[in-house]
């Protein structure tokens, strides 16, 4: 992969090389299974196949906070897809989610089960069947999924644009980070805005709309994603938005969900996979590492 400015796209693209980067080994132009494997299955009704990923976590804070408000429906197994490793490309991954990205979820509660992948589908699918954190009424509805909607088309430009020639690419480059920089900047500069006349992104209430926009946004103004991304947009500056992410940061079920299928990060906020509520306090890293 050329490093120089003066690269000539060929009149037909061709895949002949790796093009380099953190994800190099697992990128490529087609779809489908590369191997056999199936997907375990556990005892409860919902099935999650996911990693802690800023769209892995969505799902199982939603889960978790589901069952805060006590849902016994939304009892889950958390399995962990290491997509490092190419899990998403299994066939029985693939079976679940044709497009082999995290998170899929399968609802087996019902007399024939039922796949749901995209995070933002999985999320509207979840709170239309519990009836939680999606408002009913007709103007807070669209508001709040005008927002959810908002999350899904932006943060492509979060994470696959600023977050992959920023941290991840085998070098700078100075024209894509300042192409996405300053696309995040007026992203987050959106968000800060409406949270300065609101207490939650679409309004009064706690909805689908900030647990889809909390990983990504409110882990930009945390410092999580990108290694130093947090100085280098001056996160600091978006006071709304860090308040709100303090807000979300204090409710347990976020907390929760945020540790479940993480394979980073202190061992004490890492639960590989969750099949029990109890799990959280037995089966974190930290507790089941075999001794040094």
């Amino acid at each position: 992969m050329s490093e120089t400015t003066d690269y000539t796209p060929p009149k037909v693209w061709t895949w002949n090389k790796p093009n380099g980067g953190t994800f190099a080994s697992i990128n490529r132009p087609i779809a489908g299974p590369t191997h056999e494997k199936e997907l375990p299955v556990g005892r409860h009704p919902l099935q999650l196949y996911s990693l802690a990923t800023p769209n892995g976590q969505k799902v199982t804070i939603m889960l978790e906070e589901l069952l805060a408000l006590g849902h016994k429906g939304a009892e889950y197994d958390a399995w962990l897809i290491k997509i490092g490793d190419g899990d998403q490309f299994g066939s029985g991954f693939v079976a679940v989610n044709p497009n082999s990205k995290i998170p899929a979820l399968m609802d087996r509660s019902g007399p024939k089960p039922i796949r749901v992948f995209e995070s933002g589908a999985i999320l509207t699918y979840l709170a239309e069947k519990f009836g939680a954190f999606l408002p009913t009424e007709p103007g807070p509805r669209a508001e709040c999924l005008s927002w959810l909607f908002w999350q899904m088309g932006s943060a492509p430009y979060l994470g696959g644009g600023f977050g992959h020639f920023y941290h991840y690419a085998p070098f700078k480059m100075e024209y894509p980070i300042d192409r996405f920089s300053m696309e995040v900047k007026r992203q987050m500069d959106v968000l800060d805005r409406q949270l300065a006349a609101n207490e939650f992104v679409a309004g009064d209430s706690y909805t689908i709309a900030d647990i889809a926009i909390f990983p990504w946004y409110g882990g930009l103004a945390k410092g999580w994603l990108y290694g130093d991304s947090a100085t280098f947009l001056s996160v600091h500056d978006y006071k709304n938005v860090q308040r709100w992410a303090d807000m979300l940061l204090a409710r347990p079920a976020v907390t929760r969900g945020r540790m479940v299928n993480r394979v980073s990060g202190e061992p004490s906020s890492q639960l590989h996979e969750r099949h029990d509520a109890g799990d959280f306090d037995t089966r974190t890293l930290d507790k089941v590492a075999a001794p040094a």
